[in-house]
């Protein structure tokens, strides 16, 4: 199977599974219950009423109408679309560092069997701290830092904390892959006289390059993801996060606006995996199969 006929593959499946989902949507809100499912005092699943549940087409046709009455108001497509690209560029920044700190973590790991075995549990366990916790605490120690007339802006907390949430995929990623050539072929390179850094150039780094594209798109999701969370919590205007908070006020009365930011975060998401996927282009020599994250 060549790369293109791979690609129109995993595109119409894509596709097909959207397909699906729209179907399962409509099929529920005709055939479910207007109050939901309820069992034993919860709703296990939503209502089916225009205003909790609106049809699919409604939803699309908001997004060709002005965001407000109001004379002048841009249509809502446009207004999503500039916050999408605010939210990707905030993310991306987030990204970059995630990026840096997960490999120069892994590498430390590698390196030293101690920092691994002290290090790794702790970056497991800095992803069990809730975002909406931390993202007031970082702006606000953001805010007080002063070093000359640098002065810290408010995307650069929400970047830092997507930072937080993407760079353990990249770390456990990169370990793995620096950790997967065979004995065998280390002990090779020790018999030329090859040093750590060599080895490192010539047989870890491109072993890697499997295990650590994988983590790459999650991390790039993960980046979004704490992009919009941060958004929300830390009231930052401009971007998706808060642009859905704003929406949610008039689900009561216009159920398809809330949902216009919600797209715009999946072609957020969408979007920044597939910039990643473009790296695997430049290291397609070193991808023989890809290992999950």
């Amino acid at each position: 199977m060549t790369a293109g006929s791979s690609w129109w593959r995993r595109f119409g499946f894509g596709l097909l599974g959207v397909v699906l989902l729209a179907c399962v949507w409509e099929l529920y809100k005709f055939r479910g219950p207007a109050e939901g499912v309820v069992i034993g005092g919860v709703t296990v699943l939503p209502r089916t009423t225009d205003l909790a549940m609106p049809h699919i087409w409604v939803m699309f046709q908001r997004l060709f109408e002005p965001v407000t009455s109001a004379a002048g108001s841009p249509p809502m497509w446009l207004a999503v679309l500039q916050a999408s690209a605010f939210t990707l560029g905030v993310a991306g920044v987030g990204w970059l560092v995630a990026v840096v700190v997960g490999i120069l973590l892994a590498l430390l790991m590698q390196r030293f069997r101690t920092a691994e075995q002290a290090v790794l549990p702790w970056i497991i366990l800095s992803q069990t701290v809730p975002l909406i916790a931390i993202a007031p605490l970082v702006r606000r120690w953001g805010s007080a830092l002063e070093i000359g007339e640098f002065s810290w802006e408010n995307w650069m907390s929400v970047a830092l904390i997507a930072s937080y949430l993407a760079f353990f995929p990249i770390s456990v990623g990169a370990l793995r892959g620096l950790e997967s050539p065979d004995t065998n072929h280390v002990e090779l390179m020790h018999s030329y006289a090859a040093g750590w850094w060599k080895i490192l150039l010539r047989l870890r780094l491109p072993a890697s390059v499997p295990y650590l594209l994988p983590a790459l798109r999650l991390a790039a999701a993960s980046a979004v993801i704490g992009t919009v969370v941060a958004e929300v919590s830390i009231g930052l205007r401009g971007g998706l996060g808060r642009m859905v908070v704003e929406f949610a006020a008039a689900a009561g009365g216009d159920p398809g606006k809330p949902w216009a930011p919600i797209f715009g975060a999946v072609l957020v998401g969408l979007l920044a995996a597939g910039l990643v996927s473009l790296i695997g282009l430049t290291l397609r020599r070193f991808r023989r199969a890809e290992v999950p994250a």
